[in-house]
């Protein structure tokens, strides 16, 4: 192939679970699946926001590991947002021509 070389899109899929989920992903989907299954238990259903209750823990982990495209997950891009604006918003130029510029102050 004229010494070019083709790497495929999705090189990171093999590392994942299914394709799709960090050990991570499926712990925090479990915990929130066994919390709902547990306060289902132990809880009577007479109105509807104690099945909103009980119901929230598993749905609410189950969005944040819904996969979507540009990102791996909502999680991801929630911890991105968090750091993009915790983190310093001013950088230094550090280029390949930085010796060649003089620093104006």
């Amino acid at each position: 192939m004229n010494d070019s070389y083709l790497i495929p899109a999705n090189t990171k899929n093999g590392s994942l679970i299914l394709g799709i989920f960090k050990p991570f992903d499926l712990i925090l989907l479990g915990t929130g699946i066994v919390l709902s299954l547990i306060l289902l238990m132990s809880l009577s259903m007479d109105y509807t926001w104690q099945v909103v209750i009980v119901l929230f823990p598993g749905a609410l982990c189950a969005f944040l590991v819904i996969p979507i495209p540009n990102y791996h997950n909502i999680l991801s891009i929630i911890i991105d947002c968090y750091t993009f604006f915790t983190n310093r918003q001013r950088y230094e130029w550090k280029g390949w021509c930085v010796n060649d510029v003089k620093d104006s102050k």
